[in-house]
């Protein structure tokens, strides 16, 4: 599977479907035109801070941005491991399977996230258009996660919940890798107001 060519038809499919053109989606998620439309055209492979923004301004959780092609599909109860979409974030080299069956209506989202020593990621959204509730279980390593002035440090076992903020910071202070899942679920309003 081409996660990038699915991304690049989820955005903008996503971006007609609310009738804004690239420069109103430039304005809303802070990312430029010009990246918009690189990634629109499969000209370049989006960064996981660059999908997160646009994600946010389009009002649908990330992994939404996962699922488009297997949403057209025959929906099922069941998604096969084969059949996950899985993406890796060129400038951390983290990866992110999409657990959860496609087309099938459900408020939760499953993301398995396989996370390389030494690297962070941060998810910078000064205006959330989604409120966000998500719960992270460590399954291997070690993860600290910082949300806006807070920090945790996790080891193998721990479960975090909580709301995201302005910004969340994941980053995996070890050498080794660190593997965990992710449980989603969202509140969306394209308005800006959480619902």
């Amino acid at each position: 599977m081409d996660v990038d060519a699915l991304l690049a038809t989820r955005i903008r499919d996503l971006r007609k479907a609310r009738g804004l053109t690239l420069e109103q989606l430039a304005e809303l998620s802070g990312v430029s035109r010009s990246m918009i439309s690189l990634i629109e055209r499969r000209e370049t492979s989006p960064t996981a801070a660059v999908l997160n923004k646009l994600a946010d301004a389009l009002g649908v959780p990330l992994p939404t941005l996962f699922a488009g092609e297997a949403q057209r599909a025959q929906p099922s109860p069941v998604s096969r491991r084969a059949d996950q979409p899985l993406w890796t974030d060129p400038a951390s080299a983290y990866t992110r399977r999409h657990l959860s069956p496609a087309g099938i209506a459900s408020p939760l989202e499953l993301v398995e996230v396989c996370f390389p020593g030494g690297e962070t990621v941060v998810f910078d959204n000064p205006v959330r258009r989604v409120s966000i509730h998500q719960q992270l279980w460590v399954m291997e390593g070690a993860m600290d996660v910082s949300l806006d002035d807070q920090t945790w440090h996790l080891a193998t076992g721990d479960c975090l919940a909580l709301e995201l903020g302005e910004r969340i910071t994941f980053h995996n202070p070890h050498p080794q890798p660190a593997r965990y899942v992710l449980a989603l679920a969202s509140n969306t309003d394209i308005s800006g107001r959480s619902a």
